[in-house]
């Protein structure tokens, strides 16, 4: 099992900038892929974001060029960065990892932007 745990969450304003983190631990050498995936209220959940073993990356429309997926895989944590935040960017903020035949996920993080 993958243990993921999200953090760096909070209120920003608009136009500003939040950074998550998620550390996975546990059976982390076969995971295969890393994402972040956001659930507004009264939304479905959505992927933001995805990373690779091999690095590539994929974004979902509404957030490339403002948010940044990395990996650092000596502390098996990967990193989101969100820049030009905007009200719409607003909803809990999960963590998954993907290994063959199971999905692990984060209890995920509150991202609130707002004036």
């Amino acid at each position: 099992q993958v243990q993921l745990v999200e953090s760096g969450g909070g209120l920003v304003q608009p136009g500003g900038s939040l950074r998550l983190s998620c550390a996975a631990s546990g059976s982390t050498f076969n995971i295969n892929l890393m994402g972040w995936y956001r659930q507004a209220p009264g939304k479905q959940r959505e992927l933001v974001a995805a990373i690779a073993n091999g690095g590539t990356t994929t974004y979902t429309d509404p957030v490339r060029g403002r948010f940044t997926i990395s990996r650092d895989n000596a502390k098996n944590t990967i990193y989101l960065q969100m820049n030009s935040l905007k009200p719409e960017d607003t909803a809990v903020y999960y963590c998954n990892a993907v290994r063959v035949g199971r999905v692990d996920w984060g209890q995920g993080t509150q991202v609130t932007v707002s004036s």
